[in-house]
């Protein structure tokens, strides 16, 4: 199998099952405090708890991922940073919206109404995969609004690993047909299991992320899923003025043949016309850096904040 086509293979369960974590944020007893400003009405399509003290950052899981996935990355930041960290509704148990119509144009809308009514000064924003995606988004929509950039294994278009030409109205129809079997019902736990296995490596985080995927609401993660599919940011990062620190994962395709200077290029590719970033790859890490290679994850990113760290008003 060559690169695009084990990517391809593999990309279903990236959106699928970018499954999630340890408890909800709410009984997570390092993940307690909320903003004492915060007005969670105004934002219907996440919640948000806050950690720590200093520069602002907001960290955004992944598909099915409640914000508990970033535990063990708030614990590291907590003391330098102020961390607002986001789940979002419908994923890993948290309560669904009653419409999921564009849900990830009403959270776009909604963090960036959320940085702006906290003062948030240009926070650092951290997203794995779907939460990469959203991050890119942000930045793109109000280059202004947000600071230096950590992308977890996501990429500004990733209908197009298969094939770099490939348009939105060209992925409509396997999107669509994606969403409408995503959202017949919830998949089964073998399958949820297989699928969480191929993305991680422990064996206890594998089970904890099959619970919270089977948790997860499958319209809104059916919707989600569309979304991601069905929109191109490929053009939208020539707008992006911040640093970007983009993270890369290859083990996992290592078996279909690929190589991490394959993988690197496809990601080269994508973040082709983004103005300022650097693509690391890891050596050893599937799709969850933050716990499959979290050492050399601190390690990036910490130099990366270290050297583009946004200066307190």
């Amino acid at each position: 199998m060559n690169l695009t086509a084990s990517l391809r293979s593999c990309c279903a369960a990236i959106l699928l099952l970018s499954a999630t974590t340890t408890a909800a944020l709410a009984t997570s007893p390092a993940l307690a405090t909320s903003a004492p400003t915060d007005t969670p009405a105004a934002h219907p399509a996440f919640t948000v708890q806050v950690v720590g003290k200093g520069q602002p950052m907001l960290l955004i899981p992944g598909l099915t991922c409640p914000g508990a996935v970033w535990e063990a990355t708030v614990a590291h930041y907590q003391k330098q940073y102020q961390c607002h960290v986001v789940s979002l509704a419908g994923f890993g148990g948290t309560p669904a919206l009653p419409n999921t119509q564009q849900f990830l144009q009403q959270v776009r809308d909604q963090l960036l109404a959320y940085i702006k009514t906290q003062k948030l000064n240009r926070p650092v924003v951290v997203g794995h995969s779907l939460g990469g995606f959203m991050g890119l988004w942000l930045s793109a929509t109000q280059p202004e609004a947000v600071g230096p950039l950590v992308i977890v294994d996501s990429l500004p278009f990733l209908a197009a690993i298969q094939n770099p030409s490939l348009t939105v109205e060209q992925a409509k129809p396997m999107a669509e047909n994606m969403r409408q079997q995503m959202s017949q019902g919830k998949m089964s736990a073998a399958m949820a299991r297989q699928t969480s296995a191929s993305m991680m490596t422990d064996t206890a985080r594998i089970s904890q992320a099959t619970r919270w995927s089977l948790a997860s609401d499958p319209a809104t993660v059916a919707q989600a899923y569309y979304d991601l599919m069905t929109t191109d940011l490929r053009q939208d990062v020539t707008r992006i003025q911040q640093p970007v620190l983009v993270l890369g994962a290859w083990a996992a395709y290592k078996a279909y043949g690929s190589t991490k200077e394959g993988t690197k290029a496809v990601f080269e590719q994508q973040y082709a016309k983004l103005p300022q970033h650097r693509v690391e790859m890891s050596e050893a890490g599937k799709h969850f850096l933050m716990w499959d290679d979290t050492q050399w994850f601190f390690a990036q990113t910490d130099a990366f904040l270290k050297q583009n760290s946004v200066a307190k008003k």
